[in-house]
């Protein structure tokens, strides 16, 4: 049998270590499982999950050059699916009238956007002077001697 990567397929493990599980394959063929590929969870203990001689379903994730067969237990099962809620909404749609902004008619001049820039600009900078006294700028060189 000719092993293609994504293909599903069945093994019987036959060790089970540290780092993950060893799977026999059938026509003479090996492949390894990750510790982090064994199951949909966390696995601390591989051996909560799989016990050798089990034959489990598996995904071919990848084939070395050399032959080495890295499988999957946890992508060969399928995902759970979710269920759907189709009931109708009880609450009504929320009422859309909050503006987030201030709304002009026609668009501010330029003199108008500077001294608003300003404003806010210095509140801030005068903020950030309140919150941290010591970090106030000196000029170059000052305070080295």
């Amino acid at each position: 049998m000719e092993l293609t990567v994504g293909q599903i397929v069945e093994g019987k493990i036959t060790g089970i270590t540290n780092f993950g599980v060893f799977v026999d394959l059938g026509d003479g063929k090996s492949g390894m499982v990750h510790i982090s590929e064994v199951a949909q969870t966390y696995v601390s203990e591989i051996r909560e999950h799989v016990k050798e001689n089990d034959v489990v379903k598996m995904k071919v994730l990848a084939i070395s050059d050399e032959g080495k067969i890295s499988l999957s237990i946890k992508r060969a099962a399928e995902p759970p699916k979710k269920e759907r809620n189709f009931e109708r909404r009880t609450q009504p749609k929320p009422d859309n009238s909050f503006v987030w902004g201030t709304k002009q008619s026609e668009p501010a001049s330029f003199e108008e956007m500077m001294n608003k820039f300003k404003v806010t600009s210095e509140e801030k900078f005068s903020d950030l002077k309140r919150k941290n006294p010591e970090a106030r700028r000196t000029k170059r060189g000052a305070g080295i001697r």
